[in-house]
């Protein structure tokens, strides 16, 4: 064999010495990340559930609460983090948790004493959406029917049995596809029409449904259509009686619509037939740069608020409907203005443009029992009104979810409070509590207490949605981190 040249061996990689191969280099200082002057960073995590539902793979983008039987609670999301991901949902029961003993919210400073989380599992899984599931509902009053609506157009219903053990079970009855993505799901709360349901699509398109399993040849019936809305809906409301619909897009338009023609027959509808109100862009005083995302009803029917972009929030009056209106004449049918003053009544009335937050209106909500509107906005902020005054500001609480968005506020219903509780949840992963009772302004005066245990912090674990049942007793929550927890309040 020919000894290597001379360039070759220049090439060649040194070899380490064999003394120096087993010399130990000792570090005095420990461990530093390279390019790191800083101390490592404590995180300090916080878990004040009860119980969690980790099944979901990716985030957790819908939540509904049965009406009749809190215990059991319907998810919806995806099945992973693609772009072509398939939708897929969960029904679980809380029950296992109700009635046991709960720690204190500090139990995380005591390792001596480790919280005992109890981990839920499914009693029946929704599939069958291409893609994400965004909106569900229990339909009114008594929840016979769960509803998945998702971003591949598709709305899915089953049909939900309780037998004499109190076991659910859920069938899958019908599928519906009209429209290119769900973007919500409303269930009419009138008795009178039960099993009813409102969607709002991203063609700006809204559709009212009603189920009945008992037409096997059309469970799922069309009841309305609407087409007015010239850009996506984004949210919808019934009013509390379920007379009216309102909707709101984000091309800045506002529509109450008369779906079961009660308006229509004492002659209270706009010049289309369809509306006792519609407010769009064209009118300076509604138009809200940027669009319309939330609407809500108070509890008597008589006004709509709508939040948008900019942290803009209008009032709308609605026409009252009872047996002392009279009908109008055909003359002064043609002569109304967009349901304005419709019947002598402030229907289409203008009558607040509230401006308090500096960002998107993403939540609103009125009180049951109290004379109050909250609203929840991107700045991370929450604003209450009360509705009797004019709409007056009666708190502003700034530093609600710090700087993060406050995804929903809603008031609990009935038992703690007396109205004046309100429950949020934002970006922040966090949930917190309210009381709303007085005039001061601040976080700490405000907040009767907070639950964590998302990751929240924009690391991609915000709190997507809550449930709270009317008594505020127990919190489920939706996390953009895949996780449902349930908190004792």
């Amino acid at each position: 064999m020919s000894a290597p040249h001379q360039d070759e061996m220049d090439d060649a990689p040194e070899l380490l010495d064999a003394d120096d191969a087993l010399e130990e280099i000792e570090d005095a200082e420990g461990d530093i990340a390279m390019d790191s002057d800083e101390e490592p960073e404590e995180i300090s995590l916080q878990n004040d559930s009860i119980a969690y539902f980790d099944a979901h793979k990716d985030s957790v983008f819908a939540i509904a609460q049965h009406p009749t039987q809190p215990a059991l609670i319907a998810t919806g999301g995806s099945e992973g983090d693609g772009d072509d991901a398939p939708g897929k949902g969960y029904v679980f029961d809380t029950s296992p948790v109700i009635g046991r003993p709960v720690l204190p919210a500090s139990y995380n400073s005591d390792p001596a004493q480790p919280q005992k989380n109890t981990k839920l599992t499914p009693l029946f899984t929704i599939e069958g959406h291409t893609d994400s599931i965004n909106a569900l509902t229990f339909t009114l009053p008594n929840g016979e029917f769960l509803v998945s609506g998702g971003m591949d157009g598709r709305l899915r219903a089953y049909k939900l049995a309780i037998d004499a053990h109190d076991k659910p079970s859920l069938t899958f009855l019908a599928e519906s596809q009209e429209v290119p993505e769900v973007n919500w799901l409303a269930a009419c709360p009138s008795p009178k029409f039960p099993n009813t349901i409102a969607i709002g699509a991203s063609d700006g398109s809204v559709w009212v449904y009603t189920i009945d399993a008992s037409d096997s040849t059309n469970p799922m019936q069309i009841v309305q259509s609407y087409f007015l809305h010239t850009e996506a809906c984004t949210a919808g409301a019934w009013s509390p009686d379920g007379t009216f619909l309102a909707t709101v897009s984000e091309d800045s338009s506002l529509y109450v619509w008369d779906v079961w023609g009660e308006a229509a027959a004492k002659s209270l509808v706009n010049d289309n037939g369809l509306t006792v109100v519609g407010l769009t862009n064209q009118d300076q005083r509604f138009n809200v740069e940027g669009g319309l995302y939330s609407v809500a009803i108070d509890p008597k029917s008589t006004f709509v608020a709508v939040g948008g972009a900019g942290g803009a929030i209008k009032i709308v009056g609605l026409p009252r409907i009872d047996s002392d209106a009279q009908p109008m004449s055909s003359k002064q049918s043609k002569s109304k203005a967009k349901g304005a003053d419709a019947g002598g009544t402030q229907g289409g009335t203008i009558l607040a443009d509230l401006h308090t937050q500096a960002d998107g209106i993403e939540s609103l909500h009125f009180s049951t029992k109290q004379t109050l509107l909250a609203a929840g906005s991107v700045d991370g902020s929450i604003a209450v009104y009360d509705t009797s005054r004019r709409f007056a500001v009666r708190r502003h609480i700034k530093e609600a979810h710090e700087e993060f968005s406050v995804v929903k506020v809603e008031f609990v219903a009935s038992g703690l409070g007396d109205g004046w509780l309100l429950t949020s949840c934002g970006m922040d992963g966090v949930v917190r509590r309210w009381d709303v009772r007085g005039a001061a302004s601040s976080t700490e005066s405000s907040l009767v207490r907070e639950w964590k245990g998302h990751r929240g912090d924009g690391e991609g674990g915000g709190v997507l949605g809550f449930v709270q049942g009317a008594t505020g007793e127990r919190i489920v929550t939706a996390g953009d981190d895949g996780v449902v927890l349930v908190f004792e309040a």
